[in-house]
């Protein structure tokens, strides 16, 4: 960024002109910056494995089976995050065998890197950590499925610089954010996560893959098995063949063009910068303005405002509806379309204008009403 970005890019992060120029980057540098990044996050993690797993006392064979099967060229996809349940980090393993003949096909390999902590008290939780750790020592997933411990600011750094894509699996509507997917995307890492959280937003067709946000069934196990349909259909026919079409290069024009459009139409609108400008343009500099008016003449407007709410308040369990006319054939049934005259009467008891009117237009549909549409009735005259 630093190198073919407007010299003012740092301090104005929020701007989407200066990040469109990331289309002039020519391809293969991106490519072997994303390399150059992989390889960090490899190195990382070998060192890292060799002491966690000498510190845990793991069979040294296992271990070195891990690192024999692992392969520095394939298809890298992470997944950090706390272990709490709605996350849902067992759904990839929901049918193990087509997992299985995923991650071992030798045309189009793939390796899941797993990182996170539970709650202490968080029972379910720590049993999904067991239960992707046993997983991933199966042989058919040794050094394709691997969980890293001790998740921390250090290997979430490496993590979110040096996977190719970030995953994230929510069940729907309950996703905070999802910060580490924002992250990522500064990174050139894609994004493949459940419409939710910031992926909602966020997400841009052709700059990363999403599972839709509308909930099919309400049994949670048929969900899920659906939804890990999903993400294998999505591996098989869409991400992993687009991430090896080199087309005679050594590397794929079409992944670039995915994070290039990724960085340029998605990056600017999460920034803290953009955060910052959203405060200061829709609340801070609005209420200092409003601050300052009703601060004059000694508060004037301030206090004209307390006297007229103190008013209403004195007076609004008098107000009257005198009489409620509607004509033109308006009935229980509201044709679309037609025009219909209603009138309302209403003694206001001398607010003068103090409160409004509104005719509420309710559907009824599956034995239930649904408000359709809310129109105010503008006053045509005053007595």
């Amino acid at each position: 960024f630093k190198d073919n970005f407007d010299e003012n890019f740092f301090c104005d992060q929020s701007n989407q002109k200066i990040w469109e120029a990331v289309y002039g980057i020519p391809d293969e540098e991106i490519w072997n910056t994303r390399l150059k990044q992989k390889a960090k996050l490899l190195d990382y993690i070998k060192s890292k494995c060799s002491k966690d797993w000498l510190r845990s006392q793991i069979d040294p064979a296992l271990s070195v089976s891990i690192f024999e099967r692992f392969n520095p060229d394939a298809l890298l996809i992470g997944f950090g995050r706390r272990f709490a349940t709605y996350k849902r980090a067992h759904l990839l393993f929901t049918d193990i065998d087509r997992l299985a003949r995923i991650v071992n096909n030798p045309k189009y390999p793939v390796q899941f890197i797993f990182a996170g902590k539970a709650h202490p008290n968080d029972g379910a939780g720590q049993g999904l950590i067991k239960q992707i750790v046993e997983i991933s020592r199966r042989p058919e997933f040794l050094g394709k499925i691997i969980f890293l411990e001790n998740y921390d600011m250090d290997l979430a750094r490496h993590l979110i610089s040096g996977v190719d894509i970030w995953m994230n699996t929510p069940t729907r509507l309950a996703e905070a954010s999802g910060t580490s997917g924002e992250k990522a995307l500064m990174n050139g890492v894609l994004n493949f996560s459940v419409l939710d959280g910031w992926w909602y937003e966020g997400y841009r067709k052709d700059a990363g893959w999403a599972l839709t946000d509308k909930r099919t069934y309400q049994n949670e196990q048929y969900q899920n098995q659906l939804d890990a349909e999903a993400i294998y259909y999505l591996l098989e026919h869409d991400i992993l063949p687009l991430y090896y079409e080199y087309g005679g290069k050594n590397y794929s024009e079409d992944w670039v063009k995915y994070i290039k459009n990724s960085i340029a139409q998605i990056a600017p609108h999460f920034t803290m910068k953009r955060q910052l400008d959203d405060y200061y343009d829709r609340f801070y500099n609005k209420l200092s303005e409003h601050f300052h008016i009703l601060a004059a003449d000694n508060f004037a407007k301030a206090k004209m405002m307390a006297d007229w709410k103190a008013n209403v308040r004195s007076r609004w369990d008098a107000i009257e509806i005198k009489s409620i006319e509607a004509g033109n054939g308006l009935n229980a049934t509201v044709e679309a379309g037609k025009e219909y005259e209603v009138t309302v009467v209403v003694d206001e008891k001398g607010l003068d204008d103090a409160i409004g009117i509104e005719s509420v237009i309710i559907r009824r549909e599956d034995g239930q009403d649904h408000i359709y549409e809310v129109i105010p009735l503008l006053p045509v005259s005053k007595n």
